[in-house]
């Protein structure tokens, strides 16, 4: 069963992906790096040169790759949820953990992040930042099995947080599978 991380860019998934990682000693698939590798080239390229859509399609075989792995920690990208398979097939192994985070604090963290392409073109960044959290907030929602709010938390805090319910829940599910 993997952990999988969803949210917002800017929500912490990336570091706390890692340090989850690392404290349980399993592998780290990191969706953008898998997409980016397979492409030969940077997402703003590819959705440059491709697309959106082709860029969507691109991550939902990142998605499948992924999530036939075991024991594996999934960083998603913030758009996973925009394709209900792409969240069907992460959770047929996988606990997703929505890692949710304020607008204040998302600007804050991904202010200087230069590395992707707009999602809304002529719109501001802050007002960028509010109406795509606005859009996607319900497909978070309705993706995840777990909501762990990342604002004004330590990393270690997070990933002990996460270790801590997956841990739980693991021990529920095997509870429920000897009844």
């Amino acid at each position: 069963m993997n952990i999988v991380l969803i949210g917002y860019r800017g929500a912490g998934k990336t570091v706390v992906g890692e340090k989850v990682a690392q404290r349980l000693a399993w592998p780290l698939l990191q969706l953008d790096a898998m997409i980016t590798q397979c492409a030969g080239c940077s997402i703003t390229e590819i959705v440059e040169k491709c697309g959106w859509e082709y860029f969507r399609d691109l991550e939902s075989q990142a998605v499948a790759e992924a999530a036939q792995q075991d024991a594996c920690v999934i960083d998603t990208g913030g758009g996973v949820i925009l394709r209900e398979q792409n969240v069907r097939t992460l959770k047929q192994n996988g606990l997703l953990f929505w890692l949710k985070a304020d607008v204040d604090t998302i600007i804050d963290r991904i202010k200087y992040d230069t590395s992707r392409p707009s999602l809304s073109g002529n719109k501001t960044f802050i007002e960028e930042v509010q109406e795509i959290l606005q859009q996607r907030t319900p497909l978070y929602q309705k993706a995840q099995d777990v909501t762990v709010e990342t604002a004004g938390k330590t990393i270690d805090r997070i990933a002990g947080e996460i270790i801590e319910i997956y841990n739980v829940w693991i021990e529920k599910k095997r509870h429920r599978s000897k009844i």
